[in-house]
Formats: structure tokens, C-alpha cells, sequence
């Protein structure tokens, strides 16, 4: 059948703030460096009056993993549908607009429940690395009520965000998707997205993973914790069991993708980091667009590192549309 999608994606709707603070500030607020933390609206409103003597943060933008992957996929040239929850409130309005404006369909253009949207409050400290602490607000309670099973049978497709273990609702929705996938014959993919989440959540992941993903997205720090190796290559070997193909990050030294024959390594793009926040939802955006406009992986991974460049480069997880013709034209001819 013709697909009307190349992406279907579920992940937690989240409004980012990002903000510039020092090392010294997450060591006196005790919040754990590079990783992503659930905290409550009490605990997020607190970090905001304290930061208030640490800089001006930068502008709101509809964020969370899944939606910047999306929209990324979707500027390179991809079409995406993107499934989440958010309030009927300002943040969610935001929120959809956003998403909307970027071109990314999604079930959430229409009435939505009351309650208070999620939000991320996502501090960048001077080595570029991305803390994050999160409230996920209403995004919480996303599940199988939220599936658009017409969308989803006329996608390519499945792209399943790994923050999206910690809520027992998105986990039973996340595989719901994946049977569902299965059933239509779509491809799916799905990603770690941050070591807390197999630190802390692996049973979780294992239930999503279920017999097996086409496509697993990670980073060689969360695919050596999750097999309980010591090196890339030993990593990618132990998740081949999980997955038919794998596309692993590695920072400034590129990726590594498995295409279910061959390994590639793929050379990284050398530039002066100011935020990694989105790095790897760039990444993944930028493979799903290849793939999805068949090219073969060590292209669409050529891409992707150089599209993760381009965002580490300046604040904010993404790039402006004319940004993504560019590396595009830069690495493709077109």
C-alpha cells in the first residue's frame, strides 16, 4: 500500500527551556550531570528562582526527544505524524504549535484534556553538556487511548522514544505500537535516549523491545551499559539479539550502523560544541529521513553525524529548515 507517513513517532510532549548554568550550580542543587531526571512542578519551580542568578535562559521550544527527531526527519524532507499528550493549557498550546508549524501531523490538533503540560528544563554547562530535570505533567498519563491506528497503518515507520519507559501507561502504549506495527507489517525503531534510562529501567526497555526492534538507536554509553560491555564493538555485538539493525552514536569519533549484513564506521564531523542537547534526536531524524529515501547506511549515517554536527555547534536542539537543506546539499549533492 502507499504509506502516507514515513514516520510515525510516540514520545513525551515536552515545552524546553534551556539555560547556560555552571558546574558549581548542578553541585549545590544536587542534580546528577548529563542526565535526564524526573522531578515534580515543585522541585522545577525551585531550580527556575534559583537559576534566576545564573543567566537569562533561551526561548521556549516544543521539545522532548520523539518531537525533535520528528521534526528533524520532517525538515530534511520526511512526512511525520507525531502521537503525545498535552494539556489545554499555554504550554500545550505552544507545544502543538510548534509542531504544527514545523509541518509534523499529530493527534493532538484537536480538544485536549485539562491539566498542566510537560516541560524540561534542560541546563547546558560550559563542556556542552545537556543536564535535563523533567516534569512531565499530563505527558504522564499518554497511552493506548492516543494510538491513531488510521496513521499508523499508513506509515513507514515506527519510531518509539525510550524516556517513554518510565510512565506504566506509555510503556503499555509503546508496545501496543509495536504489536500493532507488526500486525501492519511496518519497520520499527526505537531508542534508548539517555543512560538513565537502562541504568534505572532495563527490565522497562526489555518489555518494549519485546521479540525484537528492526531498528535500535543509541549511544555506545547506554549500549554498553544495557549488555554489560566494555567497548562499542563488543556492544554492538551483544545487541544484534535485540535488534535487526542498529545505529549507535559515538560523539565526536561518528557511528557505528549495522544494516543486518554489515557493520559500517562512519568518520565524525569535527566542530567546537556549545550544546549537545538534541544531538542524538538529530542523529535519528536525520537516518530515519535516509533510509526512508533509500539511502544505505553508511549515507544516511554520513547525514545524520554531519546534521548532529551542525546542532551541537550553537544553542537549542535544532536546526532552522534552510539548515537542513544545507547539510543535505553539503553531504549529498542536492
Amino acid at each position: 500500500m502507499t504509506r502516507q507517513y514515513d514516520v510515525y513517532a510516540i514520545g513525551n510532549a515536552l515545552v524546553d527551556t534551556e539555560i547556560e548554568v555552571s558546574d558549581a550550580f548542578l553541585s549545590q542543587m544536587e542534580i546528577g550531570k548529563g542526565m535526564m531526571s524526573l522531578v515534580d512542578r515543585e522541585r522545577q519551580v525551585a531550580l527556575i528562582q534559583a537559576l534566576r542568578g545564573e543567566a537569562e535562559p533561551h526561548k521556549q521550544t516544543c521539545g522532548g526527544s520523539a518531537a525533535n527527531t520528528t521534526i528533524a526527519a520532517r525538515y530534511f524532507g520526511s512526512t511525520c505524524y507525531y502521537t503525545c499528550k498535552v494539556a489545554d493549557d499555554d504550554t500545550g498550546a505552544l507545544f502543538v504549535r510548534d509542531l504544527l508549524a514545523a509541518g509534523v501531523d499529530t493527534n493532538m490538533n484537536g480538544a485536549r484534556d485539562a491539566g498542566m503540560s510537560g516541560t524540561c528544563l534542560v541546563m547546558i554547562t560550559p563542556d556542552a553538556e545537556r543536564t535535563m530535570n523533567t516534569f512531565l505533567g499530563i505527558s504522564e498519563t499518554v497511552g493506548e487511548a492516543e494510538i491513531d491506528e488510521a496513521a499508523l497503518r499508513a506509515s513507514r515507520y515506527v519510531y518509539i522514544e525510550g524516556y517513554l519507559v518510565t510512565s506504566p501507561s506509555a510503556r503499555a502504549a509503546s508496545i501496543r505500537l509495536r504489536e500493532m506495527a507488526r500486525q501492519h507489517g511496518i519497520q520499527v525503531a526505537m531508542t534508548f535516549s539517555d543512560p538513565a534510562m537502562v541504568r534505572f529501567f532495563r527490565d522497562g526497555l526489555l518489555e518494549m523491545i519485546g521479540d525484537g526492534v528492526d531498528l535500535l538507536f543509541c549511544n555506545e554509553d547506554e549500549a554498553m551499559e544495557f549488555t554489560g560491555t566494555t567497548s562499542p564493538e563488543a556492544a554492538l555485538a551483544a545487541l544484534k539479539p535485540y535488534a535487526r539493525q542498529v545505529a549507535m552514536t559515538r560523539g565526536a569519533e561518528g557511528a557505528v550502523a549495522f544494516d543486518g549484513t554489515d557493520t559500517h564506521w562512519i568518520e565524525g564531523v569535527r566542530v567546537q560544541a556549545v550544546d549537545t542537547n538534541g544531538a542524538g534526536d538529530m542523529f535519528a531524524g536525520a537516518f530515519l529521513y535516509g533510509i526512508t529515501h533509500d539511502l544505505d547506511f553508511p549515507t544516511a549515517g554520513r547525514l545524520a553525524c554531519a546534521a548532529a554536527a551542525r546542532v551541537v555547534s550553537d544553542f537549542g536542539p535544532r536546526l532552522a529548515p534552510a539548515e537542513h537543506a544545507e547539510v543535505r546539499l553539503d553531504v549529498l549533492g542536492y
